[in-house]
């Protein structure tokens, strides 16, 4: 089946700006959720996320619609930014920005709000305490809905190792925030997704 994004990249390449928009579009929101959650900046998953489609643009031989699909090119230069950078700073971790969910719908009391900023916050510096491959893994599957066949082939890994790293990543979480987890629901663990 060919790449839907390809007639789209192919006007790009000719000039069509309208084309590039939307091919922009289509795939700015995922690759900016991943990075900034991987990094914990919005200023730095923005830059990353444009240096991405600069990369489309300016070094076309990097992509080849021949050899695979527009989406896993741009998912393989999106983590490759975000390792790096990730290397410069020396693996450490880095302060999450608290700008506070835009979609978030409203919490009816101060005190509500209050704790589930906590909440957000305790999930936000634990999924950023893992080491960079778990948190990595576990960003593509929970937060991005990437199935293991397709991370595999992201990170150039096999299947079992991408498991692991997921299993391992959520054992991580789960001490990190067995106070949560206990304090949420006692006598009933919550999952991620429901804290995050």
């Amino acid at each position: 089946m060919p790449d839907p994004d390809g007639e789209l990249l192919r006007r790009a390449y000719s000039g069509d700006e309208d084309a590039f928009i939307d091919l922009y579009e289509r795939h700015r929101r995922p690759l900016f959720r991943f990075v900034y959650r991987m990094l914990g900046s919005t200023t730095v998953a923005e830059d990353l996320t444009h240096e991405c489609f600069l990369v489309l643009l300016t070094q076309r031989d990097r992509f080849d619609p021949e050899r695979g699909a527009l989406g896993p090119f741009l998912w393989g230069v999106a983590r490759n930014l975000a390792l790096k950078q990730l290397r410069r700073r020396g693996l450490e971790i880095a302060d999450v920005e608290d700008e506070g969910d835009p979609d978030a719908l409203g919490v009816p009391t101060p005190l509500r709000r209050l704790l589930e900023n906590e909440r957000s916050a305790a999930v936000q510096d634990a999924v950023a305490s893992l080491p960079p491959l778990q948190r990595e893994v576990l960003i593509l599957f929970e937060y991005e809905g990437q199935s293991l066949a397709e991370i595999a082939a992201l990170v150039a890994a096999d299947t079992g190792t991408v498991k692991a790293r997921l299993h391992r990543a959520r054992e991580r979480l789960r001490r990190a925030l067995a106070p949560w987890l206990m304090a949420a629901a006692p006598g009933r663990p919550r999952t991620l997704e429901k804290m995050a």
